[in-house]
């Protein structure tokens, strides 16, 4: 049976189409187009958006739990709960996301994930991406430094050979090892990606060179203007304005990053070089308070007030408590973006940074019923994840 979705304002790549008709059929999007394009038949299953906006479902490449679950917690209730609270708010596609930990831990979660795969029934869950350990100790943020070091072959490519799973790995390219590492990357279809990085705009310069292609969090755990003996280097920072097909994550709850800076990002990258993430720790979609970043037994205590978890002791975020739509919303309200625009960060543009947008990212005919209906707080009432229907109210 055909799913026919009336009277709604569809977001596409190119423009928003009002009062139009989208059509699908069990996972694929069959039409999207004016009313008068498709005849509807007694056979169809015929939904009213009320006014309200279809949109493609959110991608959000950079999540590490939600719900009061991380996804390093070690049970398939933890990692599907938090994966189903991203689902409530609009997110199809996630990428759960590990943090800097001991190896017993990271070989937990890539089990784990295995088993996920086949109970889950809520959003697609691309695969995983590791954040570390491979950092700078000086741009560690949040990261447990107990855990920091160099990569090294031998380690990685036991990492790489135990599971197929891993599908974008973060490091810092100034790190000695790190330009081979991102090229072993590459060359098995990962995505490398550079964050808590010191590096200068050479080092950068030459990581981009080596397949890293994406920057973490932009503006967080990673380096600025420095100077040596009097002379000035650019950072991590400015080299991702400099290498024009840089892409950057932006993390826009509000408050990682302030409206000054987010249209700075805007205006220099554009829409189709932003990835908007959550970068969300277990304490999204709940109220604040004390929790643990990373996993339950080994993670460190953070406080979540005035909408960020933070560190104990206040010296720095400790990741977000945001969830996918609350990033269209900061982007339209506080950054003055299109509608249109803050969606394709958060659909389009992800998708294409991880090779994936031939399938889903986008309405199009042919590609997946990852669909999602919000009104103009956006404020997501309907959900369908590969033509079912997951929300709805």
């Amino acid at each position: 049976m055909k799913t026919v979705l009336v009277n709604g304002k569809i977001i596409t790549p190119m423009r928003i189409l009002d009062n139009g008709i989208l059509v699908f059929e069990d996972d694929t999007i069959l039409y999207v187009g004016d009313k008068h394009g498709y005849e509807i038949t007694e056979q169809d299953r015929v939904v009213d958006a009320e006014g309200k906006y279809i949109s493609p479902g959110f991608i959000d490449i950079h999540t590490h739990g939600a719900g009061g679950h991380d996804f390093m917690d070690g049970t398939v209730e933890a990692f599907l709960g938090a994966a189903y609270t991203h689902m409530e708010h609009g997110s199809t596609t996630l990428i759960p996301t590990t943090l800097t930990s001991t190896m017993e831990d990271l070989f937990q979660t890539l089990d784990l994930f295995k088993e996920v795969k086949k109970q889950n029934k809520g959003p697609h869950l691309l695969g995983l991406h590791l954040e570390g350990p491979y950092f700078s100790m000086e741009q560690r943020g949040a990261q447990d430094p107990k855990y920091i070091k160099n990569p090294e072959k031998e380690e990685y490519e036991k990492i790489l050979a135990y599971s197929s799973d891993i599908v974008r790995w973060t490091i810092a390219p100034e790190l000695e090892g790190a330009l081979p590492m991102g090229r072993a990357l590459e060359q098995r279809g990962i995505v490398p990606s550079i964050g808590h990085s010191n590096a200068v705009y050479e080092e950068v310069l030459k990581a981009y060179e080596h397949g890293y292609c994406l920057m973490t969090h932009f503006y967080s755990g990673m380096s600025t203007v420095t100077r040596v003996k009097g002379e000035r280097f650019a950072g991590v920072i400015e080299s991702g304005y400099l290498i024009d097909e840089m892409f950057v994550e932006v993390i826009a709850d509000g408050l990682h990053l302030p409206k000054s800076l987010l249209q700075l990002i805007y205006k220099v990258k554009g829409a189709d070089r932003i990835c908007l993430v959550t970068d969300s720790m277990r304490a999204a979609g709940c109220e604040e308070g004390e929790y643990i970043l990373g996993n339950k037994e080994t993670g460190q205590r953070v406080i979540v007030e005035d909408g960020v978890a933070r560190l104990l002791d206040r010296s720095a975020f400790a990741g977000s408590v945001a969830t996918a739509d609350r990033l269209i919303r900061t982007m339209v309200n506080m950054a003055e973006v299109s509608l249109q625009e803050a969606v394709k960060m958060m659909t389009l543009t992800p998708a294409r940074v991880m090779n994936i947008d031939a399938t889903t990212g986008s309405l199009v005919p042919g590609k997946k019923a990852d669909i999602i209906v919000f009104d103009k707080d956006i404020h997501v009432s309907k959900v369908w994840v590969g033509g079912i229907l997951t929300k709805d109210k």
